[in-house]
């Protein structure tokens, strides 16, 4: 894999993408092979950036290299956590095979297109690398669309047993314009799902550093399209969690979502309804599906610094991964923020080479979550052993 970084306003910031990640007479990591082409182009690019302006000059410049990409809330990069900037990541054709796929409005009948679509891509894949059998797929999707929910759900029966993990763009903390990247074009209301097929091992993953407390809410109105709740326990939504919480109601913000966070049960599993922002007439703004009658309870956080450095050690419990590809929410970096562990968590980012941007929420499988870190961990070959000369 290759990685380049460049500032989003630099007036060379394409260029320098393109310099970062041309092939080098040494390779960085063990699946950089340094005298192949790319398969294709990631692009993470902060919102502070001429959109348009970075996704033509992208296209342009890479290729016939298909260039994909979103907005962010913050990216991830070679020094972890940070702002202002351009993630580039480059998959190489000698170990990967991809096909991206457009939703560009998030209606059914385009979705229905999308699905044959994906089905047909797949078995290209197959038929181009048979021998390869490692498959995932990477979702970016607009993160202000509220439709995340339903698209994972309705790609699920064309992806069968692939497994997909993805993030929802964001625009910083601004909640105002997301959109995503494609044949240097920008689009709102659309996603761009990415399948990819490889010789390297990979892994799918979903963390989350939260666990269900006893102290329960039911959501007795609400607006679901909407993403909004109107009431809890039969009162207004913002004034009654500011009372569970203990907090004045007109003080609820960002910071305070994302260090209290709301857990709804869903099989065995629990899952977080993160709060977006309170509107003006008091209701309450969530990041994913919310209906009434739904029961959340509050979440105990584990310390995010230990618990991710438990998640990272797992992963390479057997064999360290060359890289980690991470969709990691806003509400994450917040809570780090305000904990003071940013730097304790960019240090186990940039420790475990995970690349990858802050969203406005995480798409794993066929479920669209909040608060939480997915991704893939791509690994090496089994034919290529890691050497000193692979560690940055």
């Amino acid at each position: 894999m290759r990685t380049a970084y460049a500032d989003c306003q630099h007036p060379e910031a394409v260029a320098q993408l393109a310099q970062g990640l041309a092939p080098s007479d040494t390779a960085k990591t063990a699946t950089d092979c340094p005298d192949q082409e790319l398969e294709l182009v990631l692009l993470f690019v902060s919102p502070l950036a001429d959109i348009s302006r970075i996704a033509a000059e992208a296209h342009a410049q890479f290729a016939p290299v298909p260039v994909v990409g979103c907005t962010t809330a913050g990216e991830i990069s070679q020094s972890g956590y940070g702002e202002g900037g351009i993630v580039a990541v480059g998959f190489p054709k000698s170990h990967f095979t991809t096909c991206c796929t457009l939703i560009e409005t998030l209606d059914t009948p385009e979705i229905q297109t999308a699905l044959h679509q994906i089905i047909r891509n797949r078995r290209q894949m197959t038929l181009a690398a048979p021998d390869w059998e490692s498959e995932f797929a990477f979702l970016m999707v607009d993160g202000l669309s509220r439709r995340e929910d339903t698209l994972t759900a309705q790609l699920a029966p064309g992806l069968g047993p692939v497994p997909l993990f993805g993030g929802s763009a964001g625009d910083g903390d601004a909640f105002q314009q997301t959109s995503v990247l494609y044949d240097g074009k920008v689009f709102e209301n659309a996603a761009v799902l990415t399948q990819v097929r490889s010789i390297c091992p990979v892994k799918v993953f979903k963390a989350d550093n939260l666990t269900p407390t006893n102290n329960r809410m039911v959501v007795t109105a609400a607006d679901p399209g909407q993403r909004l709740v109107h009431e809890i326990n039969a009162e207004p939504a913002a004034r009654e969690l500011a009372r569970i919480l203990g907090k004045d109601p007109e003080q609820l913000s960002t910071y305070t979502f994302a260090a209290h966070p709301l857990l709804v049960r869903l099989g065995d599993q629990h899952h977080v309804r993160a709060i977006q922002q309170v509107a003006p007439d008091g209701s309450l703004v969530f990041f994913s599906a919310i209906d009434e009658g739904m029961v959340l309870a509050l979440a105990d956080q584990q310390d995010m610094v230990t618990h991710l450095q438990k998640e990272m050690q797992s992963l390479g419990q057997q064999r360290a991964p060359d890289m980690i590809l991470a969709c990691d929410c806003l509400l994450r970096r917040i809570d780090a923020e305000q904990k003071q562990q940013t730097n304790a968590v960019s240090h186990i980012l940039s420790a475990n080479r995970v690349f990858g941007f802050s969203t406005y929420g995480e798409q794993v499988n066929s479920m669209h979550v909040n608060q939480t870190l997915t991704g893939v961990a791509i690994y090496p070959p089994p034919d290529l052993v890691p050497t000193q000369a692979d560690v940055p």
